[in-house]
């Protein structure tokens, strides 16, 4: 069974950063594509960020790419979004979820605000 636990979220400041995780368990982490989504309030889900489980290689939104991060540690089945330059549009709900720009599976989720 699938299940992924993040974590890492708060309040920051605008132009702030933040890193978040999110530890995986119950499918084989190494040659799975992991992706992170978001929900502000009030919106859909929206597609933030992917990393492919063979070669690392990272995809991102255009509304973050430049800004935010993915990584992933295989040693300890954790998915990581370093997120520098917050802005208060980044102010939602951060989820990671298994697989390729999906959005389930996912976890619980992780707020992040933005705020001054």
């Amino acid at each position: 069974q699938v299940h992924l636990m993040e974590s890492g979220g708060g309040l920051v400041q605008p132009g702030g950063s933040l890193t978040l995780s999110c530890a995986a368990s119950g499918f084989t982490f190494t040659y799975s594509a992991l992706s992170w989504v978001r929900q502000a309030p009030g919106r859909g889900l929206e597609w933030v960020s992917s990393i492919t489980g063979d070669t690392h290689a990272a995809y991102y939104a255009d509304s973050v790419r430049g800004r935010f991060t993915i990584s992933r540690d295989n040693a300890k089945n954790t998915l990581y979004l370093q997120m520098n330059s917050l802005k208060s549009e980044d102010t939602a709900q951060y989820y990671c979820a298994k697989g390729f720009k999906t959005m389930s599976p996912r976890g619980q989720g992780t707020q992040v605000t933005v705020s001054s």
